[in-house]
């Protein structure tokens, strides 16, 4: 193929597009609470209005943060990171490790704390990752990662908080 100016727009108006669509298809996802039975449920605008808009698209439509925006990419205390809906510790900040992705990674979970599901969005099957106790959308899974599990778990700042030891 040619690479010429028609072609470039072309090839840009279509990401836009699928992009637009994408954005279209998450932001009207139903809640992820209605999914299964958690011990943490609330109505849609009960957990808008604690949440705020950002950290309500994630949580509660599976959304997904703009890379390197976090403020929790450069925390690098002890203590654990919780879900911003309904505080369960779900990482130790000592799982915590820099994957260059934009969002805080970890290579392992506290036990019991995350749930996975199927999430075939975006072109390709991923495992995502949710908070056990209310649904919360939390990021996905990922075998890229360091010893000693290889698994990267990518989370979304605005969905966890820390809280230092």
């Amino acid at each position: 193929m040619k690479f010429d100016r028609r072609n470039f727009i072309f090839g840009g108006a279509t990401l836009l597009g699928l992009g637009g669509l994408g954005y279209l298809m998450r932001s009207t996802a139903p809640a992820v609470a209605s999914e299964g039975n958690f011990a943490v449920t609330m109505t849609d605008d009960e957990w808008r209005a604690k949440l705020g808009d950002a950290a309500y698209q994630v949580l509660r439509h599976e959304g997904t943060e703009r890379a390197f925006t976090s403020p929790l990419l450069d925390e690098h205390r002890v203590g654990v990171f919780a879900c911003a809906g309904c505080d369960l510790p779900l990482y130790n900040s000592d799982t915590k490790f820099e994957s260059g992705t934009g969002w805080p990674s970890f290579y392992t979970y506290i036990d019991g704390a995350l749930g996975t599901k199927v999430d075939n969005s975006l072109f390709g099957q991923r495992t995502e990752v949710h908070c056990s106790r209310c649904g919360g959308h939390q990021g996905h899974v990922f075998e890229d990662g360091p010893k000693p599990t290889g698994l990267r778990y990518c989370i979304n700042g605005v969905s966890v908080k820390f809280v230092a030891a």
